[in-house]
């Protein structure tokens, strides 16, 4: 449903750097966007208002879901802004009122499929409940009965459907914990099994899976630790919210604890993992924290998280010119679209101003915005259930993880490399090459027909603090894939396809802020199908201001000896050309030991050429250029595990 009027303008208060030094944002301009944001897709509504349909790509589901989906999503947004101001959002609740009532008429020939019908609205169903719960004073308690019966009805097919067991159970909580408050149907053994479900995916240290494969991204944050604060909301008397609640918020201030050290002094979030297109959802944790009180961080601290995410994607071009969110990272990029993505799935970016529910009296929007942890100081952390080894910077506010746990699969599969998971690292600066094979900061086999080998299924070896360097190690056998085109719909793990295994290669990652010595060491290497060793670096735009660099370390392991740039000449989400430089060997490689200096800094940071060095004294160590040394004896205990 194109809309012809002329986009509506977006009105900012000033910027208060004394209050918030570091984005100068407030809560009114939190407000101003979200205003902005549902005035926009408003335009695009029905004349009844239960349907948006949002100009670009459907989903797989078709335009009937992609409707419901951007009246849910915007919903969610709006029920943060009414819960937090009730008294001067009468407009927005008007607006939603009246598409509640045209969605769920089963006399409406556009009503909405429901979630006994389709799927996709499992999960948009929840985004009703939770603000109908948020808001029920003002918008469930004034809907005229039948409408209420007609909501009901609506949400009382997910009454024993099918959920798969990932961070979909809660939607089918949520929906039968909001039934039971409003006296519908509902049923516990649906939401005993969620909770045990919910339960079995946890991992440790405030760290979920989402599934069996270890699938670890922002969904640890925006479902796992988001909507068990949001359930203990809806249902205070429940026992089963009663019995949880203490382990619940710790699991959520564990999470919190390493969430603030995966944002970027630019306030980008971790660029990694799938559905990326939600942006600043990846806000909604820290402002649970400060909602449900189970937080660690400083309210200043959270709030500086939340804003600069906020501020960073809107100085890069995530709101349209017609004040829409697109499917991209910065800007609309359709390479990003996945099989379950349309044009309103970017409205659960909505989660991001879960805030906008605390009035303007809390202690989140009165404090002082304090520094991130990359802003305080050089960042190192150890993340145990993804296996990642993080590393800030403070000089140029880049956030990187070494990346030896996750890759979406488990350990013996041999599928594509899915590129948001199986990557040997990623950052708060850099958007992966969204290619399954690539040099991207990779270890690959290539073959006489060019062919990249895939690392997914590999081994995690484990992570250590080596007195000031982190290590972390994986192993796999590495493959060539030839990917069936009709393997299915993308939905994060790595392609299927043929497997030609080839060699064995272990990676071992020895990291110190912005320089990692990458120790590689390959065996099973076959005369018979010859094979060169890549070993590439960190994917950067030729416009980026991070530089990009990987050297190979003189002095220990076989040498090498040829080297290049890979570049793509074509847009990608955070630029126009994409370059990822590397080393390798001339012809095919022997089985033995390589290594490579690999570096990702600002301008003025370090410089892979002096940044590690091999000193054969003493039995041998590896120094950095600050004197910090790891051992010889203690890296190849990693090698060799």
């Amino acid at each position: 449903m194109p809309s012809t009027a002329t986009p509506l303008a977006l009105t900012l208060p000033a910027l208060d750097r004394k209050l918030s030094p570091y984005t100068g944002l407030t809560r009114g301009h939190w407000c101003a966007y979200a205003d902005h944001l549902l005035r926009s897709a408003h335009r695009y509504g029905t004349a009844d208002h239960a349907n948006i349909h949002l100009p670009g790509a459907n989903s797989a589901y078709g335009p009937r879901s992609d409707s419901l989906e951007a009246f849910a999503r915007t919903f969610l947004l709006a029920s943060f802004r009414i819960a937090g101001d009730p008294e001067g959002t009468g407009w927005i609740a008007e607006w939603y009122a009246k598409g509640l009532d045209a969605g769920t008429d089963p006399g409406n020939p556009d009503r909405w499929p429901t979630p006994g019908e389709l799927g996709q609205a499992k999960v948009e169903a929840a985004s009703l409940a939770v603000g109908l719960a948020l808001t029920r004073g003002v918008l469930w308690d004034n809907l005229p009965q039948r409408v209420q019966e007609q909501l009901v009805a609506w949400f009382e097919t997910v009454i024993g459907g099918e959920y798969p067991p990932i961070n979909w159970v809660w939607f089918q909580i949520v929906v039968e914990s909001f039934l039971a408050s409003v006296g519908g149907r509902y049923s516990d053994e649906d939401i005993d099994a969620g909770l045990a479900i919910h339960d079995s995916l946890y991992r440790g240290r405030g760290w979920f899976a989402d599934g069996p494969e270890r699938a670890y991204d922002h969904y640890v944050g925006w479902a796992f630790q988001v909507y068990p604060q949001l359930w203990a909301l809806m249902a205070p008397e429940d026992p089963r919210v009663q019995a949880r609640k203490a382990v619940d918020g710790e699991r959520l201030a564990d999470f919190l604890d390493d969430a603030a050290h995966l944002v970027g002094g630019n306030g980008a979030p971790l660029i990694q993992g799938r559905s990326l297109i939600y942006r600043f959802a990846a806000a909604a944790p820290f402002w649970v924290g400060e909602l449900s009180g189970h937080t660690r961080l400083a309210p200043g601290m959270s709030r500086r998280a939340a804003s600069g995410m906020l501020d960073y994607f809107t100085r890069h071009g995530s709101v349209t010119d017609d004040g829409l969110l697109s499917i991209g990272w910065h800007g609309e990029f359709a390479g990003m679209k996945q099989s379950y993505s349309g044009a309103g799935s970017p409205y659960w970016a909505a989660k991001g101003f879960l805030g906008l529910a605390l009035p303007a009296d809390h202690g989140v929007w009165t404090a002082v915005e304090e520094p991130l942890p990359v802003e305080a100081g050089d960042t190192r952390r150890l993340i145990a259930a993804p296996g990642w080894q993080v590393e800030g910077t403070a000089a140029d506010g880049v956030v990187r993880i070494r990346n030896h746990g996750t890759d979406h699969a488990n350990a013996g599969v041999a599928v594509a490399d899915s590129p948001l998971y199986a990557r040997l690292g990623y950052s708060t600066h850099t958007f992966p090459d969204l290619e399954p094979e690539s040099l991207d900061n990779g270890v690959v086999m290539v073959d006489a027909g060019g062919r990249l080998t895939h690392r997914t299924g590999f081994e995690f070896l484990g992570q250590k603090d080596l007195g000031g360097v982190q290590a972390g190690a994986s192993r796999a056998t590495v493959n060539w894939i030839e990917v069936d085109p009709d393997g299915g719909p993308d939905h994060g793990s790595g392609a299927t396809g043929t497997a030609t295994p080839g060699p064995e290669v272990t990676v071992v990652s020895l990291t110190r802020g912005a320089v990692e010595l990458r120790l590689v060491r390959v065996r099973g290497t076959s005369p018979g199908a010859p094979a060169r060793l890549r070993i590439g670096g960190w994917p950067v735009d030729a416009e980026s201001a991070v530089a990009s660099e990987i050297r190979p370390l003189s002095g220990w392991g076989v040498p090498l000896d040829d080297a290049g740039t890979w570049r793509r000449e074509a847009p990608h989400p955070m630029g126009e050309r994409l370059t990822v430089p590397w080393i390798g060997t001339p012809g095919a490689a022997d089985d033995g030991d390589y290594a490579a200096v690999v570096v990702l800094a600002g301008e003025g940071s370090a410089d892979a050429a002096d940044a590690v060095r091999f000193v054969p004294a003493g039995g041998g160590c590896f120094e950095f250029a600050d004197g910090t040394a790891v051992d010889l004896a203690a890296a190849l205990e990693f090698l060799s595990r």
